[in-house]
């Protein structure tokens, strides 16, 4: 066995070997091996029967967790003016046009962990389209990031909406809450997730879409979920 410590040794003990487990059971599970020394998370990862290579195939959407994710986000809001009051008061921390395009394209900076436009900034993005997509901060339709209505969106965002798109392997990650959660709120949040990802199968995929699922807590172990 690779060289572990005592804690991952410990939680390892408390899995069957070779068990895959009902979602709740997963989850109870995940709680149990949330031992570390900081607030864990519980994740969600999806194995997907899809070529990512294809474009046809990506996997992108957006869900709103019904307990929230435990953590707050902070938002940028690429407004025309008209629309900055209405941004900030929806909760938006960093509420810019022109000159918040301005400054990351000067720093390269992106201080904030999502991003909300009006379709009437777009074409000022495409001046930092690169450094937002690298990050994963471009604001997309498809995700309902990019809106007419910017204080709705920043409001969903807030309240626990959050975006997923499938990795170059072709899985899916999300965390869906903290491990100090009920497991009720958990499963409710599990549930939604994985919801919208088998909504979200591309027509183009004619095989089984999902190939497997497995929770674990921050640093914790990995537990597989009967699909």
């Amino acid at each position: 066995m690779p060289n572990i410590s005592k804690r991952q040794k410990n939680n390892l003990t408390l899995l069957e070997k070779d068990k895959i487990y009902f979602p709740e059971e997963a989850i109870e599970m995940a709680k149990k091996t949330a031992n570390t020394k900081f607030r864990a998370s519980i994740e969600v990862h999806v194995r997907l029967g899809i070529d990512p290579k294809q474009s046809d195939q990506g996997v992108r959407g957006s869900v709103r967790l019904p307990a929230g994710t435990g953590k707050s986000k902070k938002i940028a809001a690429f407004v025309t003016e008209a629309k900055e009051k209405e941004a900030r008061a929806a909760g938006a921390e960093l509420v810019g046009g022109e000159d918040l395009v301005k400054k990351i394209k000067e720093t390269g900076k992106t201080d904030f962990d999502i991003a909300v436009a009006e379709p009437a900034m777009m074409k000022n993005l495409a001046q930092v389209a690169k450094i937002l997509g690298q990050r994963g901060l471009m604001p997309n339709p498809k995700t309902g990031t990019v809106s007419e209505h910017v204080g709705a969106a920043i409001k969903e965002i807030a309240a626990g909406k959050v975006e997923f798109k499938n990795d170059d392997s072709g899985n899916l990650h999300q965390i869906i809450g903290k491990a100090d959660f009920d497991t009720e709120k958990l499963m409710q949040n599990f549930r939604a997730f994985v919801d919208a990802v088998n909504a979200a199968k591309p027509a183009s995929v004619k095989k089984q879409f999902v190939l497997g699922i497995s929770v674990n807590a921050t640093m914790g172990p990995g537990i597989k979920v009967k699909i």
